[in-house]
Parts: structure tokens; C-alpha cells; sequence
């Protein structure tokens, strides 16, 4: 009995996909299926790079025009929620003042996804550990 190898694949992200439906919020799934902002800036006015308790690695990369942030980057090894989390982070940052930008919490940004589940909650915390860790390295480049 021979198997399709593509079909068998399908298959399986199907089932998948369906499973964390009943886990994670449709726009957890729409984030980190399909992200926004991943991929590294030229030209940073400030990388901020954590690795997290879990062992996923987040970098966040700033551009910074009139203490607004332009544009932001992620790039992560980490899982969907990371993908997610570092996704829905950089939009909400982008064209914020420096000060509105390290106001976010990791609460904000459980909210704008919908939520996580417990055990995921974490990368929520390390996506805006990254951030400020961005904005600290934007800062130093000041004095």
C-alpha cells in the first residue's frame, strides 16, 4: 500500500491546525501562521536579543525618526505563540513615542492576541523584555 507523501502531509496540518483551534485565539493563529514584520532591519537604531527561559530566542530591531518608532523587526527560533507574540509586537509599536512604546506590558499584548494559554503566557513577557532591551540599546547610541 503506497502513500501519498503530499496528502499525508496535508493530513496532518489539517488535523494540526484544528487542534490549536481549540487552544489558541483565531488571531494567536493568524499572527503566527502568518507573520508580520519578521525579517531584520538594515540600518537599526536598536536591536534588543533575549532568550528566554524556555530556551526560544527573540530579536526586536528599531528604527527611530523624531523619538518615534518607525519600524520594527522580529525575527525568533521560537514557537508559534513567539512567532505571534513577536508579530503582533512589532505593530502595535510601530509610530509610537519611545515613552508610549515602553509602557506596554505584556498584559497589552496578551490582550491585543486574544489571550494565550498559561503555559505560554512567557513569551508574551519575553517579546516586551526584547523590546525594552531595543530601546535600551537605542538609548545608549544617545550619550
Amino acid at each position: 500500500m503506497s502513500v501519498d507523501i503530499d496528502e499525508l502531509a496535508k493530513r496532518l496540518e489539517t488535523q494540526v491546525l484544528e487542534d490549536a483551534k481549540g487552544v489558541f485565539s483565531e488571531m494567536v493563529l493568524e499572527y503566527a501562521y502568518n507573520p508580520r514584520n519578521m525579517g531584520e532591519l538594515c540600518y537599526a537604531d536598536g536591536v534588543g536579543k533575549i532568550t528566554g527561559t524556555c530556551g526560544d530566542t527573540i530579536q526586536i530591531q528599531i528604527r527611530v525618526e523624531n523619538e518615534r518608532i518607525s519600524e520594527s523587526r522580529f525575527i525568533t527560533d521560537g514557537c508559534g505563540t513567539s512567532i505571534a507574540c513577536g508579530s503582533m509586537l512589532t505593530e502595535i509599536v510601530t509610530d509610537k513615542t519611545i515613552e508610549d512604546a515602553l509602557a506596554i506590558t505584556s498584559e497589552d499584548l496578551l490582550r491585543s492576541l486574544g489571550g494565550l494559554p498559561e503555559e505560554n503566557v512567557h513569551c508574551s513577557v519575553l517579546a516586551v523584555d526584547v523590546l525594552r532591551e531595543a530601546i535600551r540599546d537605542y538609548r545608549s547610541t544617545l550619550s
